[in-house]
């Protein structure tokens, strides 16, 4: 299978139409009972329509879902009935999707809101509101009203949703750096890793534990490559999820040709997207020094510099105690 069908298995972009139920009828009615010849109004009013939620779901990992289904309606609300009766609400309607999705309203150009935990729900799509029954206009001077309200339409939107994955460490590279080689051994995932470019061809996601089972997630994106911010490559798809890192680990291959370039390179691509991410706290890990006679050379001024052989194991739990560090800082910060 090639590249290009693989890669299709992974969609964080999508658009989808959303729209509310219509509202219920109001209805004209008058009281027909043994010994009540003349009632007055008594029709209901008519219910409303059902709205459209977004659902978080923490076992869901891509968009994929809406590139084979993109309109969802909630259902209209029912029409009042006799003695006052309500109609019945329409149905909602509840979209599943991945943690961390954004959800942008198209025809306004705003955001509408993001999901990012399980089982939260966010609005997008507002059923209407049931019409008035003709009993809601009875008056001392108007008491048999021949008159009701149709139920409003409900909210329509166009919406782009874009997701963004909420890992608190992101692990930046070029390709075949062994940034999927370093996930796994710091989290002991299972991650696919072979001797070629564009081996990681979606973010992979890790769980750090320490001593006390405390958790700190990391992302491994694909690999970046030059131009990546002008839409070149596979990078540009997969720069978003960078910007909810809380912590930033560059993987540069020092067996490369010039490995502190390298670095170099990758700062000026994220600089290019958004220059926030350079203010993020990170470190730097020159990996595969088991190729190297010499590494004295692999130091960056202004940078906090490790040298490891993930694949062997080689000073890895140095990297971890950084990691560590940050998921106390972490832990911390959510207590204050």
């Amino acid at each position: 299978m090639g590249e290009k069908n693989r890669t299709s298995f992974f969609v964080d972009v999508a658009e989808i139409t959303v729209e509310g139920g219509r509202g219920g009828d109001g209805v004209i009615h008058f009281r027909r009972e043994k010994y009540i010849p003349k009632g007055g109004p008594d029709g209901g009013d008519g219910g409303d329509g059902g709205n459209v939620y977004a659902v978080g779901n923490e076992h869901l990992r891509t968009l994929l879902d809406f590139t084979y289904k993109s309109y969802y309606k909630a259902e209209d609300g029912k029409p009042g009935g006799r003695r006052r009766s309500k109609g019945k609400k329409g149905k909602d309607v509840n979209i599943q999707v991945p943690l961390g999705t954004v959800f942008y309203d198209k025809d306004k150009n705003s955001v509408i809101g993001e999901i990012l935990h399980h089982g939260q729900r966010l609005l997008l799509a507002k059923g209407g509101k049931g019409g008035r029954g003709n009993a809601r206009f009875a008056t001392p001077t108007q008491r048999t009203p021949r008159i009701r309200e149709e139920g409003k339409k409900g909210e329509k939107k166009h919406i782009k949703l874009e997701l963004k994955y909420l890992a608190d460490i992101g692990l930046v590279g070029f390709p075949n750096s062994g940034k999927s080689t370093l996930l796994k051994a710091i989290t002991g995932n299972k991650v696919k890793s072979a001797n070629y470019p564009f081996t990681t061809l979606t973010p992979n996601l890790g769980v750090f534990k320490n001593e006390k089972s405390q958790e700190i997630i990391l992302c491994d994106l694909p690999g970046i490559i030059e131009g990546a911010s002008e839409g070149r490559g596979l990078g540009l798809a997969f720069l978003r999820h960078i910007e909810r890192t809380k912590y930033l680990i560059f993987v540069i291959d020092a067996s490369g040709k010039n490995p502190k370039d390298d670095f170099k390179k990758l700062l000026r691509e994220l600089e290019k997207y958004n220059i926030a991410l350079l203010e993020k706290e990170r470190i730097v890990v020159f990996n595969k020094i088991d190729l190297l006679d010499d590494i004295s050379g692999l130091v960056i001024p202004g940078e906090r510099v490790y040298h490891i052989s993930a694949l062997l194991g080689k000073n890895v739990e140095k990297v971890m105690e950084v990691i560590d560090k940050w998921l106390n800082h972490k832990i911390n910060k959510e207590k204050i």
